[in-house]
């Protein structure tokens, strides 16, 4: 590349750079929000949703019950593999669940 070549692109990468600055600068100014605020159902995790279900419960529940109680509670789908998988993961690891019978989880907390 040649001297010339060489101070376009950097001129260029500036130039990119300070008009993205002031876009984000006008959009402040304005009021605008750039980023919406997390509300505190959506940021839960799966697992947190199940554990606040079984909590809720105090007792052992089938995976289906607890994906209905994360349904009706927090509003949320989730998949009945992809959240079996993660609190069976979890009871390997002696991590707030137990396993009482086949896709039946309770929480250590309660001895069940």
């Amino acid at each position: 590349m040649d001297e010339s070549t060489i101070k376009s692109t950097i001129f260029d990468a500036i130039e990119a750079s300070l008009e993205a600055q002031l876009r984000a600068m006008r959009r402040l100014k304005s009021g605008e929000q750039t980023v919406k605020p997390k509300s505190p159902r959506n940021s839960m995790s799966q697992v947190d949703m199940a554990y606040d279900i079984l909590k809720k419960a105090g007792t052992p529940l089938h995976v289906s019950e607890i994906i209905a109680g994360i349904e009706k509670v927090h509003g949320r789908q989730v998949d009945r593999e992809s959240l079996a998988s993660a609190l069976i993961k979890k009871v390997q690891r002696r991590n707030r669940f137990v396993r009482s019978d086949k896709n039946v989880f309770g929480l250590i907390e309660f001895g069940r």
